[in-house]
């Protein structure tokens, strides 16, 4: 094991940059007004605690003290109902329910987290579709710009 850290941001991912970089689209991963809620069969009614807005979810991510810019993906209908929780959770950005993996999801952190890479994302409650963007930074030494 080498006493000086490694440079390389992906040194612990199972992916390369290259499976990352560009523009992918997730569809259907957020909170919208379409996603499901429970109804409590007695009364045909959804439980007040399930009812919620794209605004309030998107508040609720957005709200999340950290550095990690945070999304708002659906609860399960079995969550919700388990724990009397709102439709939606937040996560960041990058979480694997919405990348669709774990190999990407710590791939995207990686760059995230990383002065090499430009990563930006946006988040579309409407459609529901989450679109990420990842660019190598273009790195000119000190000594080029003097």
């Amino acid at each position: 094991m080498s006493e000086h850290p490694s440079s390389d941001p992906f040194e612990d991912c199972e992916l390369r940059p290259d499976a990352i970089l560009g523009t992918r689209i997730f569809e259907d991963v957020l909170f919208t007004d379409e996603t499901e809620t429970p109804v409590n069969v007695l009364t045909g009614e959804t439980p007040e605690h399930s009812r919620a807005s794209v605004d309030e979810a998107r508040a609720f991510a957005a709200g999340i003290d950290s550095d990690t810019p945070h999304i708002a993906l659906p609860a399960s209908v079995e969550a919700q109902v388990e724990t009397a929780s709102k439709p939606y959770t937040a996560a960041a950005f990058f979480h694997f329910k919405a990348t669709g993996s774990l190999k990407r999801h710590r791939a995207y952190q990686a760059a995230h987290n990383s002065d090499t890479f430009s990563v930006e994302f946006e988040a579309d409650y409407e459609s529901g579709d989450l679109t990420i963007s990842v660019e190598e930074e273009d790195r000119q030494s000190e000594f080029e710009n003097a």
